[in-house]
């Protein structure tokens, strides 16, 4: 059974990116497009809020994206996934101005996703703020995903 995973916008972004002259982001990004070249091996799936942070900022950039999840399913944002966001920026787990990155663990933790793939390091996933995260959904009864980069899930395959 193909492991369900949920990508989230910075992994778009990063995948359509002009490539960047920053060493570390060039090889994020190259990490990124050996990830996508192994998509076929999982169910993915992106959120309503990845299309709309998708639809965002250049428009060749934004079409670009908004391109590569054409045929990806979308979950929808309902009231139990808004209710656990809440839960998730009330636990200091996810900065207050952040409410997005809490909809998108939200949504993919209702939806029974087994991976989040992201580059936030800084909100999303990074040892502190992945603890915080799966206690709080654990203690809603809700299995958490993992998190991880495009990097490490695909990890070995490099």
């Amino acid at each position: 059974m193909k492991q369900k995973i949920y990508i989230e916008t910075s992994v778009i972004s990063y995948l359509v990116a002009n490539t960047s002259k920053d060493l570390v982001i060039a090889a994020h990004q190259a990490s990124t497009v050996d990830m996508w070249n192994q998509i076929d091996e999982f169910d993915v799936f992106i959120s309503d809020m990845v299309i709309q942070e998708s639809s965002r900022g250049d428009k060749k950039q934004s079409c670009d994206r908004l391109n590569k999840l054409t045929n990806i399913p979308a979950l929808k944002i309902d009231d139990e996934a808004k209710k656990l966001a809440r839960a998730l920026l009330d636990g200091k787990a996810i900065p207050e101005k952040c409410p997005e990155d809490a909809l998108h663990i939200s949504v993919a933790a209702i939806n029974g996703i087994d991976v989040i793939v992201t580059w936030n390091f800084k909100h999303i996933n990074n040892p502190v703020t992945r603890k915080m995260i799966r206690t709080i959904i654990e203690s809603k009864g809700i299995v958490c995903p993992e998190i991880c980069s495009p990097e490490e899930l695909i990890g070995e395959n490099l």
